[in-house]
């Protein structure tokens, strides 16, 4: 069984993830840098040079892979719960948690970082609440939620433990 990590960008799924991986004596995998890897380019170049819709085609065929493998921790990025068919994907073979914070959380976590696409733009709050709102139905579709913005990564980490532990014993 996997455990995925999905959730906007800035709520500290790569941290959270590695970490986690590091405690249950998992793989860690981030679907983002499998991306990057095979395209030789980084994912705002990626954005830039051919657009978000074929980004998120390279993303469902990253999904696919990631989806058979077991014993991983993987790191989604955020709009993978977007299409169904990656959901689908990833819940044959594993428990999905989404971690969420405030908006003003995730720019602070985000500000320094010039490499996130959908936030560079004049007004990046309004735009992280609109991918907030237009994701929330997917989000919710997840086996739990737990918001990071007023807690540290071993906390998150100990959350998601307890929680899975809980499920497998059902």
């Amino acid at each position: 069984m996997n455990i995925v990590l999905t959730g906007m960008m800035g709520t500290g799924k790569t941290a959270v993830g590695k970490k986690l991986a590091q405690k249950l004596n998992m793989k860690y995998i981030d679907t983002d840098g499998m991306i990057e890897k095979d395209a030789g380019i980084s994912i705002p170049k990626i954005f830039k040079q051919k657009g978000e819709p074929y980004f998120r085609d390279v993303e469902t065929k990253a999904v696919k892979c990631v989806a058979l493998l077991d014993n991983f921790v993987i790191d989604t990025g955020g709009g993978v719960v977007q299409r169904s068919e990656n959901m689908e994907e990833l819940e044959r073979n594993g428990m999905i948690i989404c971690l969420t914070a405030f908006p003003e959380a995730i720019l602070e976590r985000t500000s320094k970082m010039n490499y996130r696409p959908l936030l560079n733009v004049d007004d990046p709050v309004s735009e992280i609440n609109r991918l907030l709102k237009e994701r929330e139905r997917f989000y919710k579709r997840c086996s739990r939620m737990i918001d990071t913005s007023n807690k540290g990564i071993e906390e998150v980490v100990d959350e998601i433990i307890k929680f899975v532990s809980e499920k497998k014993r059902k």
